[in-house]
């Protein structure tokens, strides 16, 4: 049986669509990506060499979005933060971001985070891509494996959106309100409503 693989790409379409043919445990990381993607059909583009576009290969787990961002925000340090559901954000202003696709058997979570370009608006961190990369991948095996009770409390502790007044744009509706907290499942709460998913814009005022 095929043991996990670390594949470095100069360009590919996105490193999800190869880390989803690999074993458990498999790493894909690229220079460019053509069709880098985030959540809700977002592109995901930056000049070549300037972001850590990376894929990790790991077991299913309803809390792997919360345990990525876990693992990026520890990874950069400087005081970065969590933004439901998937953001990391630098001083206020989104420098990376997280997607997870899912299925029965596994689970492909791509990372990437701006260091040495970022588009306007938004911030880069300028640190080295390899060492990010080695930390993170340490982080990656703790807190993809910890326990749900774990994950949720330094979740908490690193978020950017508990306590703030937002909006969320839901298929059917959109709620408006203070976020309270995150649930064990990892549901945002705002004002009492628990929130699976949605884009969330955080309120001035």
């Amino acid at each position: 049986m095929e043991g996990p693989r670390f594949v470095h790409l100069e360009s590919v379409g996105s490193t999800q669509d190869v880390a989803r043919t690999l074993p458990i445990g498999s790493v894909v990381m690229a220079d460019y990506q053509t069709h880098g993607r985030g959540r809700l059909s977002h592109r995901w583009d930056s000049p070549p060499g300037s972001a850590l576009l990376v894929s990790f290969v790991l077991q299913p787990n309803p809390l792997l979005s919360l345990a990525a961002g876990i693992a990026a925000a520890e990874a950069c340090g400087r005081g970065v933060r969590l933004k439901w559901p998937n953001d990391l954000l630098l001083d206020s202003r989104k420098v990376g971001g997280i997607l997870v696709e899912a299925s029965p058997s596994r689970a492909v979570c791509g990372i990437g985070i701006n260091l040495s370009w970022a588009p306007e608006d938004a911030a880069k961190l300028d640190e080295p891509r390899a060492e990010l990369l080695e930390r993170l991948r340490a982080a990656m095996e703790r807190w993809a494996s910890a326990p749900a009770g774990e994950v949720v409390g330094r979740w908490r502790e690193l978020s950017d959106t508990i306590g703030q007044k937002v909006r969320v744009e839901l298929p059917d509706r959109i709620v408006e309100g203070t976020v309270q907290d995150i649930d064990e499942v990892g549901n945002l709460v705002v004002d009492g409503t628990p929130i699976s998913a949605g884009s969330v814009t955080v309120l001035g005022g």
